[in-house]
């Protein structure tokens, strides 16, 4: 791999504001370092949607700050722009003509970081189940591990959006999005996370049961958001 241009100049854009907003915030030295890193790894990383996908890996930073301090409105802010880039990553990259299965690849890696961040700093925080922020890592974990064990057996496996990744993908954040906006908005959120205890594991049993038969099949599909 190589330094891509369209990855350093976002690299460049997105340490900036990350900056700007880690001085105006006091965030720990850690949140800093987790943006440079980032920013690193995406200098490398070909195409413009890839890098609004991207995105979604620096506002764990943001997330995972907010959510240990119970800053909810700030949380609540992180959570839609991500949920935008969510939306427009695949778009973009129809508008260039780059889709290709690295970005389908991403896309998972990228939304298990930003959710898993969310999630184990609203457990850590105590505003959410610490059991359920594990299932929300392993609902993302589990499909990765498949891919790159798969691809280490000299297998390549096609990776693709599916429905039961696409659904799942879209509940966690409208439940995890639900419970920051309605503590932000100082209103009981015990409704939203009840139905989270029961969704979450729901939407995850679907992915893996969709993912088992996947594997099974000759042109082997591997799990991508």
């Amino acid at each position: 791999m190589r330094l891509n241009r369209a990855g350093v100049g976002a690299g460049v854009i997105y340490l900036v504001l990350g900056s700007a907003w880690a001085v105006a915030t006091g965030v720990p030295w850690w949140g800093m370092a987790w943006l440079v890193a980032v920013a690193v790894i995406g200098a490398f990383l070909p195409g413009e949607a890839n890098q609004v996908s991207l995105a979604r890996a620096y506002l764990a930073a943001p997330a995972l700050t907010y959510a240990l301090r119970g800053e909810f409105a700030g949380l609540a802010v992180t959570v839609a722009i991500a949920s935008v880039t969510d939306l427009v990553d695949g778009t973009i990259a129809r508008r260039f003509a780059r889709t290709s299965s690295f970005g389908g690849g991403l896309d998972p890696v990228v939304d298990g970081i930003f959710t898993g961040a969310v999630a184990i700093g609203l457990g850590l925080g105590g505003t959410f189940p610490l059991w359920l922020a594990i299932v929300v890592i392993a609902r993302y974990l589990l499909p990765a591990l498949a891919g790159g064990i798969l691809i280490v057996t000299g297998r390549r496996p096609e990776l693709r959006h599916t429905l039961t990744g696409q659904v799942s993908t879209v509940l966690i954040l409208i439940l995890l999005g639900g419970v920051c906006l309605f503590r932000a908005l100082k209103q009981d959120s015990t409704g939203l996370v009840n139905a989270a205890e029961v969704v979450i594991p729901l939407a995850t049993a679907a992915t893996y049961v969709h993912l088992g038969f996947a594997l099974r099949r000759p042109a082997t599909v591997v799990e991508a958001g």
